[in-house]
């Protein structure tokens, strides 16, 4: 083996040993609460006391109520709602970021990050504001004539789905910006120079080449959508119930353990089983989109 073979090898092999520590404290902080949540679903719930046991009517009346059922597909209609919002907004601006050549594009990436420096509860309240029956969107559609009195927007799905895109969108465009700032743009100009309109280009040039961020960015936002809480809770109040709210209430206020833990590993189960799924459509319609061209 030559020099630079055992050079490259031992150092893989160091990278392995200093990630390993880290890595095993991050899948015991993970695995750990994981595992807790696992045993207590089956525990039994009796006169306000965990009791326990081994049972199967935590999951049997997850299954079988009609309401939570409800909050179960009300949850996963947002989050799918959310993540298409995100990235039919985020991927031009993403675009636009990755080809820019402008000196104001730090100044730009800026003001995309310091949203994420505020908390969701403060974002909460500003979208509480322009989303009121006095808030700014009523009052531009009084001012136009749009309508005669307020109309109710907040504590409605349609509020919840509009502050949480706010919410994730920063994260798919950071995701997606990095991905398409490693394409060779000089691709698209080869398109464009064979016949193919913009049209044509973006869609069998760039965003084959952008799947795999596309994948990426939009796991991470559904995984963020369907375990949202504050914005649920400050823009939704009553109007709607998601799954992490919900399974807060039953540990906290009703001091149920038991279907609190299988109310969480119904949402960790189902986020990552639909989150995987996605991912892997989009990277088989990735390859498949390669192997034709």
């Amino acid at each position: 083996m030559s020099g630079p073979d055992k050079q490259r090898r031992s150092g893989e092999r160091l990278g392995r040993s200093l990630a390993f520590p880290a890595s095993l404290i991050v899948l015991l902080v993970m695995l750990v609460p994981i595992l807790m949540m696992f045993r207590y679903s089956f525990n039994h719930f009796e006169s306000s006391m965990m009791v326990e046991g081994f049972t199967l009517q935590n999951y049997i009346d997850f299954f079988t109520d009609p309401y939570y059922r409800d909050v179960f597909l009300d949850t996963v209609f947002v989050a799918f709602t959310c993540t298409v919002l995100a990235l039919v907004l985020g991927f031009p601006v993403a675009y636009f970021l990755a080809k820019t050549q402008s000196r104001f594009k730090s100044l730009f990436i800026i003001l995309l990050v310091f949203p994420l420096m505020v908390g969701n509860v403060v974002r909460a309240a500003g979208w509480m504001v322009i989303l009121g029956n006095a808030g700014f969107v009523n009052y531009v559609m009084q001012w136009l004539g749009l309508i005669e009195s307020p109309v109710q927007i907040m504590y409605t799905p349609l509020a919840v789905i509009v502050g949480t895109t706010g919410v994730v969108l920063p994260y798919l465009i950071l995701t997606l910006q990095s991905v398409l700032e490693g394409i060779d743009f000089s691709v698209e100009e080869a398109a464009q120079n064979l016949g193919a309109n913009f049209f044509t280009t973006f869609r069998r040039v760039v965003l084959p080449i952008a799947a795999p961020g596309v994948a990426a960015g939009t796991m991470l936002v559904f995984i963020l959508c369907m375990n949202a809480y504050a914005t649920p809770v400050l823009l939704g109040g009553t109007g709607i119930t998601m799954m992490a709210p919900a399974l807060y209430d039953q540990i906290t206020k009703a001091s149920n353990w038991p279907f609190g833990a299988t109310l969480a590993l119904v949402l960790v189960t189902a986020t990552l089983i639909m989150a995987l799924l996605s991912n892997w459509l989009i990277h088989r319609r990735y390859v498949k989109t390669m192997v034709s061209q």
